[in-house]
């Protein structure tokens, strides 16, 4: 009877062991991660890394991980020239083969979200007098004056040329490139400006280095801005 209480207090500490060591090994290897990711250009700031399942150490072994998490807040997008923040990031990436060192990773498919605010979208379109030429003629425009943006509803955005509303809009987006349209100018703002086609230029912006080396899928108004969803395919994260 005492030889088998001393074997099963003997296993029961070696799991122990076991699981503890699987368990330094992984924040090892997602510390090592996180570091890789910023290292090769793949996220502008780092991130939470979370490798999902358990044991890691056979994960390790086979040298492909089935499920890793990763999460940043304030990372930055841009169209080339200018940059803005985009906040709550997260994706997922299944099937990530990695090297023996962490120096190069595959992902066979990601998919993620992330968030830019209004006041932030606003800054990556072009300024009032691109948007609309004779936008100078309308009271308190001026020529670096850009478009306000809030929530119009699901897929809409409600927008303003300085104190005068141009109603709402849609936005959606092909490939990487973001496009607005739909807005109008109101009809007091069209009188004053002396314009007889009150449609505002649909307005475009690409934008570049996506996080986690993901593509942009689609975009949605929300309430506190522009849900971006990514995805990707065979995407190269580290390396």
């Amino acid at each position: 009877m005492r030889g088998w209480l001393k074997a099963t207090i003997g296993l029961t500490v070696l799991c122990g062991l076991l699981v503890g060591a699987d368990r330094i090994a992984v924040g090892v290897a997602e510390d090592e991660a996180a570091d890789q990711m910023v290292k090769s250009g793949r996220m502008s700031k780092r991130p939470d890394v979370s490798i999902e399942g358990f044991p890691f150490l056979t994960q390790a072994l086979s040298m492909k991980l089935d499920d890793v998490r990763i999460s940043a807040d304030g990372l930055t997008v841009g169209d080339g020239n200018r940059q803005v923040a985009l906040h709550s990031f997260k994706a997922k990436l299944s099937g990530v083969e990695v090297s023996d060192s962490m120096r190069s990773a595959t992902v066979d498919d990601g998919t993620g979200t992330g968030l830019i605010t209004y006041a932030d979208l606003a800054q990556l379109l072009p300024p009032a007098s691109q948007l609309v030429p004779s936008a100078g003629k309308l009271p308190m425009i001026g020529p670096s004056t850009r478009l306000s943006l809030s929530y119009g509803g699901p897929g809409k955005i409600k927008a303003s040329l300085g104190p005068l509303p141009i109603g709402e809009g849609s936005v959606h987006s092909q490939g990487n490139t973001v496009t607005a349209d739909g807005f109008k100018l109101s009809g007091m703002a069209g009188m004053l400006a002396g314009l007889t086609n009150q449609q505002v230029e649909p307005v475009s912006f690409t934008l570049s280095a996506m996080p986690a080396g993901l593509k942009l899928a689609s975009v949605a108004p929300q309430e506190d801005g522009l849900q971006l969803t990514f995805d990707g395919k065979d995407v190269k994260i580290i390396g």
